[in-house]
Protein backbone atom coordinates (compact mmCIF):
# COMPACT_ATOMS: atom_id res chain seq x y z
CA UNK A 1 0.00 0.00 0.00
CA UNK A 2 1.25 3.49 -0.85
CA UNK A 3 0.49 6.74 0.96
CA UNK A 4 -1.77 7.68 -1.96
CA UNK A 5 -3.86 4.56 -1.40
CA UNK A 6 -4.43 5.57 2.22
CA UNK A 7 -5.84 8.91 0.99
CA UNK A 8 -6.40 11.38 3.80
CA UNK A 9 -8.04 8.90 6.18
CA UNK A 10 -4.79 8.00 7.89
CA UNK A 11 -3.85 11.53 8.88
CA UNK A 12 -7.34 12.45 10.06
CA UNK A 13 -7.60 9.25 12.09
CA UNK A 14 -4.25 9.83 13.82
CA UNK A 15 -5.14 13.45 14.60
CA UNK A 16 -8.54 12.52 16.05
CA UNK A 17 -7.06 9.72 18.14
CA UNK A 18 -4.31 11.92 19.52
CA UNK A 19 -6.80 14.59 20.51
CA UNK A 20 -8.81 12.09 22.57
CA UNK A 21 -6.35 9.39 23.64
CA UNK A 22 -2.83 10.69 23.12
CA UNK A 23 -0.38 12.07 25.66
CA UNK A 24 -0.95 15.71 26.60
CA UNK A 25 0.74 16.31 29.95
CA UNK A 26 4.42 15.60 29.35
CA UNK A 27 6.50 18.60 30.45
CA UNK A 28 7.81 19.31 26.94
CA UNK A 29 4.33 19.40 25.42
CA UNK A 30 2.02 22.40 25.10
CA UNK A 31 4.93 24.68 24.29
CA UNK A 32 6.35 26.26 21.17
CA UNK A 33 9.70 26.95 22.83
CA UNK A 34 12.24 25.24 20.53
CA UNK A 35 14.77 25.01 23.36
CA UNK A 36 12.45 22.87 25.47
CA UNK A 37 11.36 20.72 22.53
CA UNK A 38 14.94 20.26 21.31
CA UNK A 39 16.15 19.31 24.79
CA UNK A 40 13.43 16.67 25.12
CA UNK A 41 14.03 15.28 21.65
CA UNK A 42 17.74 14.79 22.32
CA UNK A 43 17.15 13.20 25.72
CA UNK A 44 14.47 10.87 24.36
CA UNK A 45 16.75 9.37 21.71
CA UNK A 46 17.15 5.71 22.77
CA UNK A 47 15.86 6.53 26.27
CA UNK A 48 12.49 5.91 27.93
CA UNK A 49 10.22 8.80 28.90
CA UNK A 50 10.21 7.71 32.55
CA UNK A 51 14.00 7.99 32.68
CA UNK A 52 14.12 11.35 30.92
CA UNK A 53 11.60 13.19 33.12
CA UNK A 54 13.92 13.89 36.05
CA UNK A 55 16.88 14.84 33.88
CA UNK A 56 14.74 17.19 31.80
CA UNK A 57 13.46 19.07 34.84
CA UNK A 58 16.94 19.33 36.37
CA UNK A 59 18.44 20.67 33.14
CA UNK A 60 15.76 23.33 32.82
CA UNK A 61 16.10 24.32 36.47
CA UNK A 62 19.82 24.85 36.03
CA UNK A 63 19.80 26.21 32.46
CA UNK A 64 16.35 27.68 31.69
CA UNK A 65 17.45 29.15 28.32
CA UNK A 66 19.66 27.91 25.54
CA UNK A 67 22.09 30.77 26.20
CA UNK A 68 22.45 29.57 29.80
CA UNK A 69 23.35 26.10 28.57
CA UNK A 70 25.78 27.58 26.06
CA UNK A 71 27.56 29.47 28.86
CA UNK A 72 28.09 26.28 30.89
CA UNK A 73 31.24 24.22 30.63
CA UNK A 74 31.18 20.79 29.02
CA UNK A 75 32.18 19.26 32.35
CA UNK A 76 29.10 20.79 33.99
CA UNK A 77 26.84 19.44 31.25
CA UNK A 78 28.37 15.97 31.41
CA UNK A 79 27.97 15.94 35.19
CA UNK A 80 24.25 16.70 34.89
CA UNK A 81 23.90 14.12 32.10
CA UNK A 82 25.70 11.35 34.02
CA UNK A 83 23.59 8.20 34.15
CA UNK A 84 21.50 9.04 31.08
CA UNK A 85 23.92 7.23 28.77
CA UNK A 86 24.95 7.75 25.14
CA UNK A 87 27.20 10.64 26.19
CA UNK A 88 27.82 11.85 22.65
CA UNK A 89 24.32 13.32 22.94
CA UNK A 90 25.47 15.51 25.82
CA UNK A 91 28.52 16.71 23.91
CA UNK A 92 26.38 17.48 20.87
CA UNK A 93 23.82 19.19 23.12
CA UNK A 94 26.49 21.54 24.44
CA UNK A 95 27.96 22.19 20.99
CA UNK A 96 24.49 22.90 19.58
CA UNK A 97 23.64 25.33 22.37
CA UNK A 98 26.86 27.22 21.70
CA UNK A 99 26.15 27.32 17.98
CA UNK A 100 22.65 28.71 18.58
CA UNK A 101 24.03 31.33 20.96
CA UNK A 102 27.04 32.35 18.89
CA UNK A 103 25.78 31.97 15.31
CA UNK A 104 22.04 32.62 15.66
CA UNK A 105 21.77 35.15 18.44
CA UNK A 106 20.26 32.64 20.85
CA UNK A 107 17.35 31.80 18.51
CA UNK A 108 16.85 28.43 16.87
CA UNK A 109 16.44 28.50 13.07
CA UNK A 110 12.70 28.30 12.25
CA UNK A 111 12.91 25.60 9.55
CA UNK A 112 13.87 21.94 9.48
CA UNK A 113 16.54 22.68 6.89
CA UNK A 114 18.08 25.37 9.08
CA UNK A 115 17.91 23.23 12.19
CA UNK A 116 19.81 20.42 10.47
CA UNK A 117 22.84 22.69 10.14
CA UNK A 118 23.27 22.62 13.93
CA UNK A 119 25.53 20.06 15.69
CA UNK A 120 23.77 16.83 16.65
CA UNK A 121 20.42 17.64 15.03
CA UNK A 122 19.48 15.07 12.42
CA UNK A 123 16.63 15.06 9.96
CA UNK A 124 13.95 13.61 12.26
CA UNK A 125 14.83 15.77 15.27
CA UNK A 126 14.91 18.87 13.07
CA UNK A 127 11.50 17.97 11.66
CA UNK A 128 10.01 17.44 15.12
CA UNK A 129 11.21 20.85 16.33
CA UNK A 130 10.05 22.54 13.13
CA UNK A 131 6.61 20.90 13.30
CA UNK A 132 5.97 21.45 17.01
CA UNK A 133 7.41 24.94 17.32
CA UNK A 134 6.99 26.52 13.89
CA UNK A 135 4.13 24.52 12.33
CA UNK A 136 6.20 23.42 9.35
CA UNK A 137 4.60 20.65 7.32
CA UNK A 138 7.47 18.19 7.45
CA UNK A 139 7.70 14.49 8.31
CA UNK A 140 9.56 12.85 11.19
CA UNK A 141 10.90 9.30 11.15
CA UNK A 142 12.13 8.30 14.58
CA UNK A 143 12.06 4.72 15.85
CA UNK A 144 8.41 4.82 16.90
CA UNK A 145 7.28 6.30 13.60
CA UNK A 146 9.30 3.82 11.56
CA UNK A 147 7.47 1.05 13.39
CA UNK A 148 3.99 2.53 12.90
CA UNK A 149 4.45 3.34 9.21
CA UNK A 150 6.36 0.14 8.53
CA UNK A 151 3.39 -1.85 9.80
CA UNK A 152 0.62 0.23 8.28
CA UNK A 153 2.27 0.03 4.87
CA UNK A 154 3.68 -3.50 5.36
CA UNK A 155 6.88 -1.87 4.17
CA UNK A 156 9.18 -4.62 2.88
CA UNK A 157 12.28 -2.50 2.51
CA UNK A 158 15.18 -3.41 4.79
CA UNK A 159 15.83 -0.32 6.90
CA UNK A 160 19.44 -1.41 7.30
CA UNK A 161 19.66 -0.04 3.73
CA UNK A 162 19.84 3.71 3.21
CA UNK A 163 17.91 3.29 -0.05
CA UNK A 164 14.99 1.65 1.77
CA UNK A 165 15.08 4.27 4.52
CA UNK A 166 14.91 7.08 1.98
CA UNK A 167 11.89 5.40 0.42
CA UNK A 168 10.16 5.24 3.81
CA UNK A 169 10.98 8.92 4.28
CA UNK A 170 9.18 9.60 1.00
CA UNK A 171 6.16 7.63 2.22
CA UNK A 172 6.18 9.54 5.52
CA UNK A 173 6.14 12.82 3.64
CA UNK A 174 3.36 11.61 1.36
CA UNK A 175 1.18 10.77 4.38
CA UNK A 176 1.40 14.24 5.94
CA UNK A 177 -2.00 15.84 6.44
CA UNK A 178 -2.63 19.31 5.08
CA UNK A 179 -3.47 20.61 8.56
CA UNK A 180 -2.79 19.78 12.22
CA UNK A 181 0.76 18.66 11.52
CA UNK A 182 1.73 19.20 15.17
CA UNK A 183 -1.00 16.93 16.50
CA UNK A 184 -0.42 14.40 13.73
CA UNK A 185 3.29 14.25 14.56
CA UNK A 186 2.58 13.81 18.25
CA UNK A 187 -0.04 11.19 17.42
CA UNK A 188 2.44 9.06 15.51
CA UNK A 189 4.87 9.27 18.42
CA UNK A 190 2.14 8.35 20.90
CA UNK A 191 0.90 5.43 18.82
CA UNK A 192 4.38 3.96 18.60
CA UNK A 193 5.09 4.48 22.29
CA UNK A 194 1.80 3.27 23.77
CA UNK A 195 -0.10 1.09 21.25
CA UNK A 196 2.06 -0.04 18.32
CA UNK A 197 4.86 -1.27 20.55
CA UNK A 198 7.80 -3.33 19.36
CA UNK A 199 6.97 -6.73 20.85
CA UNK A 200 3.31 -6.68 21.86
CA UNK A 201 1.33 -4.29 19.67
CA UNK A 202 -2.21 -3.73 20.95
CA UNK A 203 -3.92 -3.87 17.58
CA UNK A 204 -7.42 -3.98 19.11
CA UNK A 205 -6.92 -0.47 20.48
CA UNK A 206 -5.18 0.94 17.43
CA UNK A 207 -7.19 3.60 15.58
CA UNK A 208 -5.56 2.78 12.23
CA UNK A 209 -6.16 -0.96 12.49
CA UNK A 210 -8.58 -0.98 9.49
CA UNK A 211 -5.84 0.62 7.36
CA UNK A 212 -2.92 -1.52 8.60
CA UNK A 213 -1.68 -4.10 6.09
CA UNK A 214 0.57 -5.84 8.61
CA UNK A 215 -2.35 -6.40 10.99
CA UNK A 216 -4.53 -7.57 8.12
CA UNK A 217 -1.90 -10.19 7.28
CA UNK A 218 -1.53 -11.18 10.94
CA UNK A 219 2.16 -10.27 11.02
CA UNK A 220 2.63 -6.85 12.69
CA UNK A 221 5.80 -7.79 14.56
CA UNK A 222 7.49 -8.67 11.28
CA UNK A 223 7.80 -4.95 10.57
CA UNK A 224 9.79 -2.81 10.31
CA UNK A 225 12.33 -4.99 8.53
CA UNK A 226 15.93 -4.49 9.63
CA UNK A 227 18.26 -7.41 9.14
CA UNK A 228 21.62 -6.00 10.17
CA UNK A 229 22.50 -7.17 13.66
CA UNK A 230 25.18 -5.73 15.87
CA UNK A 231 27.80 -8.26 16.81
CA UNK A 232 28.24 -7.80 20.52
CA UNK A 233 31.72 -7.93 21.95
CA UNK A 234 33.05 -8.38 25.47
CA UNK A 235 35.64 -6.32 27.29
CA UNK A 236 37.32 -6.58 30.67
CA UNK A 237 38.98 -3.73 32.54
CA UNK A 238 40.35 -3.16 36.02
CA UNK A 239 39.63 -0.10 38.15
CA UNK A 240 42.02 0.95 40.89
CA UNK A 241 40.14 2.67 43.71
CA UNK A 242 42.67 4.67 45.71
CA UNK A 243 41.31 6.70 48.61
CA UNK A 244 42.97 8.91 51.18
CA UNK A 245 42.06 8.58 54.84
CA UNK A 246 40.15 11.86 54.69
CA UNK A 247 37.81 10.56 51.99
CA UNK A 248 39.45 11.86 48.81
CA UNK A 249 39.26 9.54 45.80
CA UNK A 250 41.71 9.54 42.90
CA UNK A 251 39.95 10.13 39.54
CA UNK A 252 41.18 10.36 35.98
CA UNK A 253 39.38 11.96 33.04
CA UNK A 254 38.71 9.76 30.03
CA UNK A 255 40.00 10.83 26.59
CA UNK A 256 37.89 13.18 24.46
CA UNK A 257 36.88 10.33 22.13
CA UNK A 258 35.74 6.77 22.67
CA UNK A 259 33.58 5.16 25.34
CA UNK A 260 32.71 7.50 28.24
CA UNK A 261 34.59 10.31 26.46
CA UNK A 262 35.27 13.18 28.83
CA UNK A 263 33.86 11.42 31.89
CA UNK A 264 35.76 10.85 35.12
CA UNK A 265 36.56 7.35 36.35
CA UNK A 266 38.91 5.57 38.70
CA UNK A 267 42.31 4.85 37.11
CA UNK A 268 41.62 2.07 34.58
CA UNK A 269 43.85 -0.75 33.38
CA UNK A 270 43.60 -3.43 30.71
CA UNK A 271 44.55 -6.24 33.06
CA UNK A 272 44.96 -7.05 36.74
CA UNK A 273 48.74 -7.09 36.53
CA UNK A 274 48.76 -3.49 35.32
CA UNK A 275 46.53 -2.37 38.16
CA UNK A 276 48.68 -4.10 40.76
CA UNK A 277 51.87 -2.69 39.25
CA UNK A 278 50.51 0.84 39.73
CA UNK A 279 50.56 0.30 43.52
CA UNK A 280 53.37 -2.18 44.12
CA UNK A 281 53.21 -3.81 47.51
CA UNK A 282 49.86 -2.25 48.46
CA UNK A 283 47.15 -4.34 50.13
CA UNK A 284 44.37 -4.45 47.55
CA UNK A 285 40.80 -5.41 48.39
CA UNK A 286 38.96 -7.06 45.50
CA UNK A 287 35.35 -5.87 45.16
CA UNK A 288 32.53 -7.73 43.38
CA UNK A 289 32.81 -7.34 39.64
CA UNK A 290 30.40 -5.18 37.68
CA UNK A 291 28.80 -6.29 34.41
CA UNK A 292 27.77 -3.25 32.38
CA UNK A 293 25.95 -3.53 29.04
CA UNK A 294 26.71 -0.94 26.38
CA UNK A 295 25.34 -0.72 22.85
CA UNK A 296 28.06 -2.73 21.15
CA UNK A 297 29.61 -4.78 23.93
CA UNK A 298 29.35 -6.05 27.46
CA UNK A 299 31.91 -4.56 29.81
CA UNK A 300 33.15 -6.51 32.84
CA UNK A 301 34.67 -4.09 35.34
CA UNK A 302 36.84 -5.39 38.16
CA UNK A 303 37.65 -3.08 41.05
CA UNK A 304 40.56 -3.27 43.47
CA UNK A 305 40.53 -0.89 46.39
CA UNK A 306 43.34 0.41 48.63
CA UNK A 307 44.16 3.27 50.94
CA UNK A 308 46.57 5.71 49.37
CA UNK A 309 50.12 4.63 50.28
CA UNK A 310 53.14 6.87 50.51
CA UNK A 311 55.23 7.24 47.40
CA UNK A 312 54.38 7.21 43.72
CA UNK A 313 50.72 7.07 42.72
CA UNK A 314 48.93 7.00 39.37
CA UNK A 315 48.32 10.48 37.98
CA UNK A 316 44.93 12.07 38.36
CA UNK A 317 42.83 14.41 40.47
CA UNK A 318 41.95 13.93 44.13
CA UNK A 319 38.24 14.59 44.67
CA UNK A 320 36.50 14.73 48.04
CA UNK A 321 33.40 12.53 48.26
CA UNK A 322 31.16 15.53 48.88
CA UNK A 323 32.41 17.08 45.61
CA UNK A 324 31.76 14.05 43.41
CA UNK A 325 28.39 15.39 42.26
CA UNK A 326 30.28 18.06 40.30
CA UNK A 327 32.09 15.41 38.26
CA UNK A 328 30.57 13.42 35.43
CA UNK A 329 30.89 9.80 36.56
CA UNK A 330 29.60 6.87 34.47
CA UNK A 331 26.55 5.22 36.03
CA UNK A 332 28.25 2.01 37.23
CA UNK A 333 30.99 3.97 39.01
CA UNK A 334 28.53 6.32 40.68
CA UNK A 335 26.56 3.32 41.92
CA UNK A 336 29.72 1.59 43.13
CA UNK A 337 30.84 4.59 45.16
CA UNK A 338 27.36 5.33 46.51
CA UNK A 339 26.99 1.76 47.75
CA UNK A 340 30.47 1.41 49.24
Amino acid sequence: MTPQALTEDFGKTVVAWQRQHGRHTLPWQNTRDPYRVWLSEVMLQQTQVSTVLGYYERFLARWPRVTDLAAASLDEVLAQWAGLGYYSRARNLHACARAVAQLHGGEFPPTAAGLQTLPGIGRSTAAAIAAFCFGERVAILDGNVKRVLGRVLAFEGDLASSVAERKLWDHATGLLPEQDVERYTQGLMDLGATVCTARSPNCLLCPVQPLCLAQRDGSPTRYPVKTRKLKRGRRESWWLWVEKAGGQILLQQRPATGVWAGLWTLPMFEDEAGARAALPGAALETLPRIEHALTHFDWVLHTMRAEAPEGNLPGGTWVAREKLASYALPAPLKKLIDES
